[in-house]
């Protein structure tokens, strides 16, 4: 009986912790892919170009609220075919242009469970998501002109 009970917590509390963190890094890489999605949506349905950053930031807002990500989501667009695993993927390619396109980068870092209070952030995972978005070739031209 002891040698089962020492066995079992041996292997079985790696491999929960193996789970758990599992678990944590997927569920953060829904959120960035379902927060890049979103807020190519509401940038490229919004009105102006100022009003649609606004509603990219709050619909990536919303979806990492809904995925139970803490923390704000780092937003950024960048040309198209831009790698938003890159350091840095660019950014300043959103426009309202008619027949447009550009990616949206969403990344996040992801705090593995029970490593915080113990590393301090030394064992995040850094997880990026990305939507390409078309703006409507026969859509009026929204851009704000300068």
């Amino acid at each position: 009986m002891i040698e089962f009970v020492g066995l079992s917590i041996v292997l079985l509390i790696p491999f929960v912790y193996l789970f758990l963190a599992v678990f944590a890094v997927q569920r953060s890489a829904f959120g960035v892919t379902q927060a890049a999605r979103e807020a190519g949506r509401a940038f490229a349905t919004s009105q102006s170009e100022t009003a649609g950053l606004e509603r990219a930031r709050l619909a990536a807002q919303l979806a990492f609220t809904d995925q139970g990500i803490d923390g704000a989501p780092e937003v950024r667009f960048a040309p198209q075919g831009a790698d938003c695993g890159a350091g840095n993927p660019g950014d300043g390619a959103a426009t309202l242009e008619p027949g447009a396109r550009f990616v949206v980068c969403v990344r996040a870092h992801v705090d593995l469970p029970g490593v915080g209070a113990v590393a301090g952030g030394l064992a995040d995972v850094t997880v990026n998501g990305q939507f390409t978005v078309v703006v409507d070739a026969y859509r009026a031209d929204r851009r704000e002109t300068q």
